[in-house]
C-alpha cells in the first residue's frame, strides 16, 4: 500500500538565514579579491621600483615612439624617404633643436640660476628685516629662545660646535651609499641606462609591425568576447596616454613662454628661469602652478625693488595664464580625452604620486585614472547589469 504520510523535507537554514549567509560569503569574497588586488599592486610597485632603471628607458622610448611616429610617417610619405632615413632626419632635427637651445637659452637660464643663488642672502635678509619691522614679537621670541644671539651667529656656532658630528654623518652616509668607485659605477649605470633610449627609440620607430595584431595574438588563449574587451581597454589606455603626453608637452612649452613674458612684464627677476620651471611643471596638470605660486610670490615680494605691486602683477599673470590654459589651450589641443574635472585631476595626481612613490606616479596619474574610468564605464554598461540580473534570478529561484 502507498504511504500517504506527506514527506517533510527539513532544510538546515531558513530563507532569511540563507540570505544572510550568502551576503556574508559575498562580502568575504569581495574582501579576499580586494586583498589580492592590493597584494598584486604592492608586488607591482616593488617590481617597478627595483627595476626602474631597466623599465623606465623602455617605457620612455615607447612613449616617444608613439608620439613621434606621425612625424616619421610624414617624412616617409611627403619627402619619399626610406624609413631609416626618415628616422635619421628626425634625430638630426632634434639634435639641431637641442644645440640651438643649448647655444641661446641655456646660457641665459644658467646665468639667472647663478644670480638666483647669489641673491639668496639678500632675500633672507629682506625676510628677516620684514619680520622684525612688522612682527617685533617674533624677534623678541627668537631672542628669548636663543639668548639674544642673531640667527646667522647661531648657525655659525652650530656648525663650529657640531663640525665633527657633521663630518661623521657625511662619512656614514658615504659608507651607506658605498665607496666612491661604487658611486661612480652606479652613476655610470644610470647614465648608460638612459643613454640607450635613442637606440630603443630607433628600433621602435623602425618597426612597422601591427602592434594591435601582435597583442591580440598573444591573448589568443582568452575567449573572444573577453579578448575584445581587453583589446578595447588597451587601445583606450594607449590613446589616452598618447593624447595626454603629446598635448601636455605642447601646452607646457606654450605656458613657459607665457609665464616668462608675464613675469618679465611684472618686474620679477629671474623671469625666464621661473617661467620655464612653472610652465614645464604644468606637464603634470596644475602642479607647476601650485608649486610656482609658493616660489614666485615670495620672491616677488622680497626681491630688491619688489613688494605688493610686483606680487599683484604676478598673481594677475597666474590668473590670465590659467584662464588661457583652461579655456583655450586644453580644449583646442587635448579636447576631452580624459573626461576628468579639475578636482579629480588634482586628487589623482596626489593619489598616484603617493601610491607609486614620487614624480613617476604624478606623471602617470592622469592616464591611469582615465583608464580606470574607462574600465568602470565598460563594467557598468556591460557586466554589472548581467551580474545584477543573475542575482535577481537566483533570488527568485530560491
Amino acid at each position: 500500500m502507498p504511504d500517504d504520510t506527506p514527506s517533510v523535507t527539513k532544510r538546515l537554514l531558513s530563507p532569511t538565514q540563507r540570505n544572510i549567509v550568502g551576503a556574508g560569503l559575498t562580502v568575504l569574497a569581495g574582501v579576499i579579491v580586494l586583498g589580492a588586488i592590493y597584494g598584486l599592486f604592492l608586488l607591482m610597485r616593488s617590481f617597478v621600483n627595483t627595476f626602474s632603471d631597466v623599465l623606465l628607458p623602455v617605457a620612455l622610448a615607447a612613449i616617444l615612439a608613439t608620439l613621434l611616429r606621425p612625424i616619421v610617417n610624414f617624412f616617409e610619405t611627403k619627402l619619399k624617404l626610406s624609413r631609416a632615413k626618415s628616422i635619421g632626419l628626425l634625430f638630426a632635427l632634434v639634435i639641431l633643436a637641442m644645440a640651438a637651445l643649448a647655444s641661446y637659452a641655456a646660457p641665459l637660464i644658467f646665468k639667472q640660476s647663478i644670480e638666483l643663488i647669489d641673491s639668496a642672502p639678500t632675500l633672507a635678509s629682506n625676510v628677516i628685516n620684514y619680520a622684525s619691522e612688522n612682527a617685533p614679537w617674533l624677534k623678541d621670541w627668537i631672542a628669548e629662545k636663543t639668548g639674544g644671539e642673531s640667527i646667522d651667529v647661531l648657525i655659525k656656532n652650530f656648525v663650529a660646535e657640531h663640525s665633527s658630528s657633521i663630518k661623521t654623518a657625511v662619512e656614514q652616509t658615504l659608507k651607506t651609499l658605498g665607496t666612491a668607485g661604487g658611486i661612480l659605477i652606479g652613476l655610470f649605470a644610470k647614465i648608460a641606462a638612459y643613454a640607450v633610449v635613442p637606440v630603443y627609440l630607433f628600433y621602435l620607430l623602425d618597426s612597422q609591425r601591427d602592434k594591435w595584431r601582435d597583442i591580440e595574438s598573444q591573448l589568443s588563449f582568452i575567449d573572444q568576447k573577453w579578448r575584445d574587451d581587453i583589446m578595447f581597454l588597451i587601445k583606450q589606455f594607449v590613446d589616452i596616454l598618447v593624447s595626454f603626453f603629446r598635448g601636455q608637452i605642447l601646452i607646457g612649452m606654450i605656458l613657459s613662454v607665457l609665464f616668462a613674458i608675464g613675469f618679465g612684464l611684472s618686474g620679477l627677476k629671474f623671469a625666464i628661469l621661473l617661467g620655464i620651471m612653472v610652465g614645464l611643471g604644468n606637464i603634470v596638470p596644475y602642479l607647476g602652478t601650485i608649486l610656482g605660486v609658493g616660489v614666485v610670490l615670495p620672491l616677488a615680494f622680497f626681491q630688491t625693488g619688489g613688494g605688493w605691486p610686483t606680487v599683484g602683477f604676478c598673481v594677475l599673470t597666474f590668473a590670465v595664464v590659467q584662464v588661457v590654459q583652461d579655456y583655450v589651450l586644453t580644449p583646442k589641443i587635448m579636447g576631452d580625452k580624459t573626461g576628468m574635472g579639475p578636482m579629480l585631476i588634482i586628487f589623482s595626481i596626489f593619489f598616484w604620486g603617493t601610491a607609486l612613490g614620487g614624480i613617476l606616479g604624478m606623471i602617470m596619474a592622469i592616464p591611469l585614472t582615465a583608464f580606470f574610468l574607462v574600465f568602470w564605464r565598460l563594467a557598468r554598461e556591460k557586466y554589472l547589469p548581467k551580474l545584477m540580473n543573475s542575482l535577481k534570478a537566483d533570488e527568485q529561484t530560491a
